[in-house]
């Protein structure tokens, strides 16, 4: 089983770690974009050609499916993709965990980029999913470009400016852009500081677990963690051969994909 990620960097990640945790038989392909990074600032079209480029690029290997792991992408190139690829190629698409999210109603706040930040795409998630909650629309400008890097100064900055703009007592937070998910324990911390007042915990609600499930209900297999052996790690760089970035071994999720690394 060959399971392909895509996105411009090190987003995909998180995405990659959870296909591993429930298929660790699986081959993985990361498919990013050094050349092209970061996508963000793209038009939609710019953005389309370059997301067409690297999923074709990763099609080439024949994978039993594509993961889109890029919010940002997903929302202007997923139907392109999807036009290109199936049904010969299952394309699996993220989007923010917000129905989940407000399901225990209460305050929600949505983490995500300046670009996704009160766009018509996420207005319309949050019109369709988030029900009676109230939802607080949070940009985060400057986080994905520092996780991307791994600078942990710019992440504590671009996290603590973030959370200055998070109700205190929101109930849960939607991680809105995968790279994120990355810095998950860095942004707890720096929610942490408010003064809840008894109120609970914070819950997180980031993609990769359903996007993972979602793939291997995809492709009609079942998780089995406890498979043996087990599977590989390939990376493309803007369609060439290459290795895992170094920037991801500055989390856990890259460390742990690390020693499965093989040549294409």
């Amino acid at each position: 089983m060959k399971i392909a990620l895509m996105d411009s960097g090190i987003g995909l990640l998180p995405a990659a770690a959870a296909v591993r945790r429930l298929r660790p038989d699986a081959d993985l392909l990361l498919s990013n974009d050094p050349d092209g990074m970061p996508w963000g600032p793209r038009t939609p079209e710019d953005l389309t050609a370059r997301a067409l480029t690297v999923a074709l690029a990763a099609a080439e290997h024949r994978p039993q499916a594509l993961i889109v792991a890029c919010n940002t992408a997903t929302v202007h190139a997923l139907p392109a993709l999807r036009a290109a690829l199936e049904p010969g190629i299952p394309v699996i698409g993220t989007v923010p965990a917000i129905k989940p999210a407000a399901a225990a109603g209460g305050k929600v706040a949505i983490w995500a980029t300046p670009a996704t930040t009160g766009s018509a795409y996420q207005h319309g998630l949050i019109r369709d999913f988030a029900g009676e909650a109230e939802v607080t629309e949070v940009p985060c400008p400057g986080l994905a470009d520092a996780v991307e890097h791994a600078d942990p100064e710019a992440v504590d900055t671009a996290v603590a400016t973030a959370a200055a703009l998070t109700p205190p007592d929101v109930r849960a937070v939607v991680l809105g852009c995968t790279h994120y998910e990355l810095v998950e324990d860095r942004i707890l911390a720096a929610l942490a500081v408010h003064d809840r007042d008894g109120l609970p915990p914070i819950v997180f609600h980031g993609s990769a677990e359903a996007v993972a499930a979602q793939a291997l209900r995809r492709i009609g297999a079942r998780p089995a963690p406890d498979a043996d052996p087990v599977g590989t790690l390939s990376v493309l760089l803007s369609g060439r051969p290459g290795a895992l970035p170094a920037t991801a071994l500055g989390y856990v999720e890259g460390r742990s994909l690390a020693p499965t690394a093989a040549a294409l």
